[in-house]
């Protein structure tokens, strides 16, 4: 890869970036996992990483620091996310957030190495772009970490669906977890609609699940969260536990609950 590469965006450059962008930063072993699941070879992928940082650093499209212990941070400028069409107000990561953001990116790379994502052509579609389609701040009470979007021409159980993914690693109470829980599954209309279009009987609901990845914190309260809905809207939400590592989520044998 090369920095004349990088500047001009082209090919998988595009969709890289825009994975940085999408999450709002990525540590570089984070990227560097991500090139391996793109076809790179995993005992080079933080090399090629640091490589890639360095091209889009030349070229003004990124920036990188080291926010925490371990491998530096990449975020997008305002020109790297003018390049993947996205105008958020705050370009740089908060602090305070770093923990959340690396989990739910480590979250998606599970999801999509998984071979039901893959075979049925999912695709994520993360919380920072819905938050800037709906503009900064946004007045909605609450939108999920990610939506895992099922196209309607697949061949997966899921088809046409979308999912909510929640990411949660600090304790809430059981009160403002149930309460999430429920106003996202009665959902019928997009993030943005209006006030009477948001939750409306008879209505098919915009979200076919939520998927929780839970820190052992905070597992057990969305647990006893879930147990609070009742039959039918508890069996649209489905817990996993999130690694101490938030490397991966565990199986479906092994994880959920």
């Amino acid at each position: 890869m090369t920095a004349n590469t990088a500047t001009s965006l082209a090919g998988p450059d595009t969709e890289v970036l825009g994975f940085v962008a999408d999450m709002y930063a990525v540590q570089v072993d984070q990227l560097a996992a991500l090139l391996a699941d793109k076809g790179g070879r995993r005992e080079t992928a933080v090399a090629l990483a640091r490589e890639v940082v360095a091209d889009w650093k030349a070229a003004g499209y990124a920036v990188s620091d080291q926010l925490s212990p371990g491998e530096g941070w990449v975020w997008a400028t305002r020109k790297g996310l003018d390049a993947c069409g996205l105008r958020p107000t705050v370009i740089r990561p908060s602090s305070r957030l770093l923990r959340h953001i690396h989990a739910v990116t480590d979250v998606r790379l599970a999801l999509e190495r998984t071979s039901a994502y893959r075979d049925g052509g999912a695709s994520w579609h993360p919380e920072r772009r819905i938050l800037a389609r709906l503009g900064y701040p946004s007045r909605e009470a609450h939108v999920p970490d990610g939506e895992l979007r099922w196209p309607a021409s697949g061949g997966s159980p899921w088809t046409g669906q979308t999912w909510a993914v929640e990411v949660e690693l600090s304790r809430k109470t059981i009160a403002r977890i149930a309460e999430v829980m429920h106003e996202t599954l009665t959902r019928t209309g997009d993030h943005g609609s209006p006030a009477g279009a948001v939750a409306v009987p008879g209505h098919p609901p915009r979200y076919a699940r939520m998927v929780y990845a839970c820190s052992p914190f905070c597992v057990r309260a969305v647990l006893k969260a879930r147990a609070q809905l009742g039959p039918a809207l508890s069996a649209r939400v489905k817990i996993y536990d999130l690694p101490a590592s938030a490397s991966r989520l565990g199986s479906a044998k092994k994880g959920e609950k």
